[in-house]
């Protein structure tokens, strides 16, 4: 017999929430209650409910919307398309991110706005600070964080969620391919090169950062 696999809190609540949303409950573009609701609903703290709203959106149930709210965008989520990234190569995984982030990257230099170009930065230099400081846990998360700010800058919400999807799995690859954070301090340049073209709509120059930076990962 297997073991049996236990639930965090917040996984409960996301679970709970999924169900409300697959029976109608929460409709399709309806905004979900705020956290305090939601704290309350479920008498449970602050970060639990951040926690099952980050499930909900990576499975493709709701889209966060920073400073507005969560909304629902579909009753049946993309955990078929998340099972199938699961059980990808790397090389596929690979493939599907640079043709995502290409067509991200050259949206974004058109559709960014300064809220996420702000966003951008700080992320940027966390991966900076991590990659020197050796830490690559924290350093991928940050690298994730970065490109995760692009494609929401993107404008197109379908792009967005695609992206978020695949860099859990993108996250994943990194950690099992990488023993150090070298490949991260060798494509930080091209990263900064990268917002600085995004931020004056240089949409060729943004895209051949894109490939170099793809080319180091």
């Amino acid at each position: 017999m297997e073991p049996i696999q236990r639930k965090s809190l917040a996984q409960e609540v996301a679970d709970a929430i999924k169900e409300k949303i697959q029976e109608g409950f929460f409709p399709l573009h309806a905004q979900l209650p705020t956290e305090p609701e939601l704290m309350k609903s479920f008498s449970v703290g602050r970060s639990t409910i951040r926690e099952a709203t980050r499930y909900l959106s990576q499975s493709g149930f709701v889209q966060v919307k920073q400073g507005i709210g969560s909304f629902v965008i579909s009753s049946s989520g993309s955990q078929g398309l998340d099972d199938k990234i699961e059980k990808a190569g790397f090389d596929e995984i690979f493939e599907v991110r640079q043709l995502i982030e290409m067509q991200i990257i050259e949206k974004a230099v058109i559709n960014r706005m300064p809220r996420h170009l702000t966003a951008m930065r700080k992320s940027l230099k966390e991966r900076a600070r991590f990659a020197a400081a050796g830490d690559l846990e924290a350093c991928i998360k940050a690298d994730i964080a970065f490109h995760t700010i692009v494609a929401e800058s993107c404008g197109n919400s379908i792009l967005t969620e695609l992206y978020k999807t695949l860099s859990t799995h993108v996250s994943k690859s990194f950690s099992e391919s990488y023993t150090n954070t070298q490949p991260f301090i060798h494509s930080q340049k091209e990263h900064e090169m990268l917002l600085k073209h995004i931020e004056s709509g240089n949409k060729i120059k943004a895209l051949d950062s894109a490939k170099k930076i793809i080319g180091h990962l």
